[in-house]
């Protein structure tokens, strides 16, 4: 007698899909609700749903049991459940995933939606964004992705952003996401030999960078700035750069005096003596000055 066949066919997944894009925020036959931003949205959705999806909502609704069956618990089991910190798109989008397992983006949200990927440990989601934020990326919004990527450890996005940073450089210094820059991360900005600007100009930007900085933190300019003021190549700038730079520095001490002496000391011995090999290279968008020649042989 031969033995019994079976197999497991696929149906049509997109009308799958659809049928399930229905459910999406509507509140016929929803058990649970969330009140979503400072708008204090109401969104509809289903436990069911939610939970096999997703571990952390999972164990958001564990603290509601269908039924009421812990009369110690303080939330009722249909919610609502109040999540002041997210827009309500943005929400909405995660919730999209959770049921479609494809998600609607645009350049306004993408970046918070992976942030919620990550704290809803929601890993195809945040390949989606990441695919997204690629592809869209544009000199206003790069600086802020690149600090999301270093946040949120995403490598990949990370080296995109950089790669798009040094291709156009001198705009992205221009921009408000520059300014809100952590140091850590315009520190491995200002490491890249890459970099599609000259060093002077540079040094005005990461002073503007510092200054807003020191508002916001409400701490000095130097200290704000020590880690990412490393970076800056100063044996770089001919000496009536350095003369000019000097008398600005009087002004906020941006620049400990023992790095300008080091670049003074450079152009003395005509060479990088005492600096770091690296403060001696020329980056890709550096203009050229008569003394660099003198540096070659110290940067190789």
């Amino acid at each position: 007698m031969a033995a019994p066949c079976s197999a497991r066919l696929q149906g049509d997944a997109a009308a799958f899909t659809a049928a399930l894009r229905t459910l999406v925020n509507n509140p016929q036959f929803s058990d649970v609700m969330f009140v979503v931003g400072q708008e204090q949205q109401k969104v509809f959705a289903h436990r069911c749903v939610l939970a096999c999806r997703c571990q952390a909502f999972r164990g958001m609704l564990s603290q509601a049991p269908v039924g009421g069956q812990d009369s110690s618990s303080s939330v009722p089991p249909q919610g609502p459940f109040i999540l002041g910190n997210v827009q309500p798109e943005v929400f909405l989008a995660v919730i999209e995933f959770l049921y479609t397992n494809s998600v609607t983006l645009n350049s306004h949200i993408a970046l918070e939606v992976l942030t919620s990927s990550v704290e809803y440990g929601l890993q195809d989601l945040c390949e989606l964004c990441v695919k997204f934020i690629k592809d869209t990326l544009s000199v206003e919004q790069v600086c802020e992705a690149l600090q999301a990527a270093v946040t949120y450890g995403q490598v990949d996005l990370q080296q995109h952003c950089l790669a798009f940073i040094e291709g156009c450089t001198a705009a992205v210094v221009r921009t408000q996401g520059f300014r809100e820059l952590s140091d850590v991360v315009l520190a491995r900005v200002l490491s890249s030999d890459h970099l599609a600007v000259d060093e002077l100009d540079l040094v005005q930007a990461v002073r503007e960078w510092a200054h807003v900085s020191s508002a916001v933190l409400d701490r000095p300019v130097p200290e704000v700035a020590a880690l990412p003021v490393r970076e800056l190549r100063l044996p770089l700038l001919a000496p009536s750069e350095l003369v000019t730079l000097e008398s600005s520095n009087q002004q906020d001490l941006l620049i400990p005096v023992e790095n300008i002496a080091a670049a003074w000391r450079a152009h003395a011995l005509r060479k990088g003596s005492g600096v770091p090999s690296r403060l001696c290279r020329p980056r890709r968008g550096t203009r050229p000055r008569e003394h660099h020649r003198h540096l070659e042989p110290h940067a190789k």
